[in-house]
């Protein structure tokens, strides 16, 4: 990775597939799951299962051997199940991968497990600074879109191999943020599948 003065230039690595961890109960319910450590469910599975078998079929056709790629997940059991169910598609050890606590979701605080309409219903003045500043409101004894790109930026300038990451839709926006430059009052309403693999090719994403 380039050590130029440009920020933004450290911040490219040579090649990354990122995959949001597969569903859980709370996403399908649209509870606010934060750093909650709350499984993957059956439909989960299956989606790290189609990643998985994704990125193989991607890696095989760019003669990319998987050997040759750092492997790294967010701790939680979601991505580290996530991560397993890849590793035994691309018949790799399951293990064989980091965790970095800087992969972490982006913390709602006091406002995890609960939906945004319940949230509404007890404390509409906050979810309406929320709606009008998605970037930088902070829930109570939360962090900020914001504070989160700065933790993402500090894992992201340490990241000079091609890389497969496991981690959570927070960080997949953020990530595309550091990587395209989007302006970032934007970058909270980034889409985040859980189907599909996000290929960043050393100058341009894409989902695979």
């Amino acid at each position: 990775m380039s050590e130029q003065a440009n920020g933004a230039t450290r911040l490219k690595p040579p090649f990354m597939a990122f995959i949001r961890h597969g569903q859980t109960d709370w996403n399908a319910e649209g509870r606010m799951q934060g750093q909650q450590d709350i499984p993957i469910n059956d439909i989960g599975r299956s989606q790290a299962q189609r990643n998985g078998e994704a990125l193989r079929a991607y890696l095989e056709a760019s003669g990319r051997d998987h050997s040759e790629l750092e492997f790294f997940a967010s701790p939680l059991s979601r991505t580290v199940e996530t991560m397993r169910i890849v590793c035994r598609a691309l018949e790799r050890d399951e293990d064989a991968f980091g965790r970095d606590d800087r992969l972490r979701e982006i913390t709602f605080g006091a406002w995890e497990g609960f939906t945004i309409p319940e949230l509404a219903a007890k404390t509409p003045e906050l979810t309406a600074a929320r709606k009008a500043d998605k970037w930088g409101f902070v829930p109570p004894e939360g962090e900020s879109y914001r504070m989160l790109m700065t933790r993402v930026e500090a894992w992201l300038v340490t990241l000079d191999r091609p890389s497969v990451v496991v981690s959570h839709g927070g960080v997949m926006r953020v990530l595309r943020g550091c990587l395209l430059g989007v302006p970032k009052p934007e970058i909270p309403a980034l889409d985040t599948p859980q189907d599909k693999v996000l290929i960043w090719d050393g100058a341009d994403l894409s989902f695979i």
